[in-house]
């Protein structure tokens, strides 16, 4: 007879990894939408580094990243934030994973907007058996032509 290993196969970590991912983005969408930045927070790690659409290149630490969101809840009185296509990939301690997002809502001028889509991708890692984003990148393709954002482009 040969030994139990009570340790569950790759694939099933693996896809294990992936809902507990995919619960997290899922949280941060939640946290978006309430208004919450407290809830918004717990799903950085501590020294998240992120690209975001906003200047400057690169915003690092949890501070920096939430005052950007933050931004977002001064000119929003109501925020939609949407994830589509979300793709994951898990290896081990670390997992990326690539979407479409849309933040939207109503202006606190009263004027709703739809927003617009912009591609995202989250750079993650298991810390203390808890997926966190440690990098995320924004970005909005450009009409090389006119200088300018495309940001009227649809998945």
């Amino acid at each position: 007879m040969m030994p139990s290993n009570d340790s569950p196969e790759p694939s099933d970590r693996a896809a294990a990894d992936e809902t507990a991912i995919r619960r997290q983005i899922g949280k941060l969408i939640e946290g978006l939408r309430a208004g919450d930045l407290a809830a918004v927070q717990e799903v950085y790690t501590t020294d998240v580094v992120s690209f975001d659409i906003e200047p400057p290149l690169q915003h690092v630490g949890t501070a920096a990243k939430l005052e950007n969101w933050a931004q977002v809840f001064q000119t929003f009185e109501q925020v939609t934030y949407e994830v589509r296509d979300l793709t994951v990939t898990v290896g081990g301690d670390v997992a990326f994973g690539y979407a479409f997002a849309r933040l939207g809502g109503m202006l606190k001028s009263g004027t709703a907007t739809n927003g617009m889509w912009v591609r995202v991708t989250y750079g993650m890692q298991k810390i203390d058996g808890t997926w966190l984003i440690a990098h995320d990148q924004v970005s909005v393709p450009l009409d090389m032509a006119h200088g300018r954002a495309a940001v009227d482009l649809e998945p």
